[in-house]
């Protein structure tokens, strides 16, 4: 089962993804791991990628493509895959399309996490976090008990940056302006299917699961 998750920031996509490798038995392949590891073991591609991210710059979308080529290679993506986190844009989605188009293969499903900006927005700016032992909270599904606290060490809890409200909507416009437009795009191939991102982790995986009855593995 080849399949990507889509999605605005905060709709749940890597936890899903690790639910659905679980289920299927196919590897889950994150963009940022592939980066990460092939700068680590100082591959070309790797070492080019290093370059963009030294500097501050993102990584173009012809390297990103060429990475995630590389990756689909590999022997566990012989039953299928979950990308996550790629494409994101018109341009890597034509990419994805050619790479698959070599091997003879195509999407079985793009799976679309609905989610309205609100929702994102609480979700997002409600994370804390502890510096001194890392635990994670949520104001609303997590919250510590003595407000601003952590439960194991007593630590400040601190807001990320990329989380404070007027970045969390920063970020959903840019993703309005380069990823919605894959939903139209995979719309008009018949290959979207949208998921109502509401509602706990078991509850949203049941309903993805059961829109992808049918669907061959």
């Amino acid at each position: 089962m080849r399949l990507v998750l889509i999605g605005v920031p905060g709709a749940g996509k890597g936890t899903q993804a690790i639910k659905l490798t679980e289920t299927y038995d196919i590897p889950q392949i994150s963009t940022g791991d592939i980066l990460r590891a092939a700068v680590r073991d100082g591959i070309p591609l790797g070492r080019e990628a290093k370059g963009y991210m030294d500097r501050g710059r993102l990584v173009p979308d012809r390297l990103v493509a060429a990475l995630v080529a590389e990756r689909l290679k590999g022997d566990d993506c012989r039953k299928g895959f979950v990308l996550d986190g790629f494409p994101r844009t018109l341009a890597q989605a034509e990419a994805l399309e050619s790479i698959l188009e070599q091997v003879g293969e195509s999407l079985d499903r793009v799976i679309y996490l609905e989610l309205a900006e609100e929702e994102m927005v609480s979700r997002l700016s409600g994370r804390r976090s502890c510096p001194g032992c890392g635990k994670a909270y949520h104001l609303i599904f997590d919250p510590p008990r003595a407000p601003g606290r952590c439960d194991d060490c007593g630590t400040a809890l601190v807001q990320r940056e990329d989380d404070k409200e007027e970045t969390v909507r920063a970020r959903l416009r840019t993703y309005g302006r380069e990823t919605s437009p894959l939903i139209d795009y995979y719309r008009k191939k018949g290959a979207l299917i949208t998921i109502p991102g509401v509602g706990d982790i078991d509850e949203v995986f049941q309903r993805l699961v059961a829109s992808l009855a049918g669907v061959r593995e």
